[in-house]
């Protein structure tokens, strides 16, 4: 089982508390640093205000050396697909090749409203997030000195030059959700990793079936990873995680001792998820990571 920890600034972080926790978290031998992608926090105003999370994850890269970065997820709505690739390959080339890409058609319409970026109706949504992966992976794959172009309904792109490339030959392009059906049939067609956040136990298992399924219809073979993402509260002691489970104001599903919270992850593993993206919203608390890297020296096989 990888360990990620994963966090959501625009709750309330700078650059420099994500640089804070990424290298912290480097330190400690977690293999991945992943941040949401949102403008507007889901609660209060998210003082001192987003932060771009392209933008900030090419300076982290700049400024660490071995753990993985990347989104869960960024969202179709916010860039157009051509000058997003050129953003994550120019953040793959920062980072030496540590980028994962995460892509989604977006949800959270008030942000939209917020910034003035237009937030289409669902079915479209979808319809664009294919056009971007279709565009995305194929400006990447093109030859160098070769051209690139497409003509979808919502997308054109004409001779373009297909630059710059990633370091990574295939940079990781995560898919995940709860849809029952478009989204596993695009993880199917372009994911190397599919991701399940935030949903129970039996759930995430179901989730796994419909992508494993997909995978099939599509005449592919199983996707190299399966994910999934929870919150998590975790301490020494068991007072410990219940004063970490009241400063984020609830009890999260993985919450308890240490040896607790493995139990839990371990549970997930034996439903298949080879890797678990690790919420921590107190962002002022790196001892929670010191707490929780102890889990790196535990079997979490299930």
């Amino acid at each position: 089982m990888r360990l990620v920890i994963f966090i959501e600034p625009q709750n309330g972080a700078t650059y420099a508390d994500q640089l804070r926790v990424a290298q912290h978290a480097e330190e400690l031998g977690f293999d991945g640093f992943f941040r949401s992608d949102h403008y507007l926090a889901m609660t209060d105003h998210g003082l001192p205000g987003p932060t771009d999370a392209w933008t900030t994850l090419s300076a982290i890269g700049d400024r660490t050396s071995r753990i993985r970065l990347g989104t869960l997820v960024s969202s179709a709505t916010f860039r157009l697909p051509g000058p997003l690739a050129i953003s994550v390959a120019q953040a793959d080339q920062m980072s030496g090749g540590r980028i994962e890409l995460g892509l989604g058609t977006g949800w959270y319409e008030q942000e939209h409203t917020a910034y003035g970026i237009p937030f289409p109706p669902i079915a479209e949504r979808f319809d664009r997030l294919t056009e971007q992966l279709e565009i995305i992976t194929g400006l990447w794959r093109t030859p160098v000195g070769e051209q690139f172009s497409y003509a979808g309904r919502y997308y054109q792109l004409d001779k373009s030059p297909a630059l710059p490339k990633p370091v990574q030959d295939q940079l990781p392009i995560i898919i995940g959700g709860a849809g029952p059906r478009r989204t596993p049939a695009l993880a199917a067609r372009f994911a190397a990793e599919f991701n399940v956040p935030f949903q129970t136990l039996e759930a995430t298992a179901e989730q796994y079936r419909r992508v494993t399924r997909a995978c099939e219809e599509a005449g592919r073979a199983a996707l190299p990873t399966l994910s999934a993402a929870q919150t998590v509260a975790c301490g020494r002691t068991e007072a410990e995680a219940r004063r970490r489970a009241e400063a984020i104001g609830f009890e999260p599903p993985l919450f308890g001792t240490q040896e607790q919270v493995a139990e839990q992850i371990a549970a997930f593993a034996a439903v298949g998820t080879q890797r678990m993206y690790l919420q921590v919203l107190d962002l002022a608390d790196l001892d929670h990571l010191d707490v929780i890297a102890a889990l790196l020296a535990m079997p979490l096989h299930g």
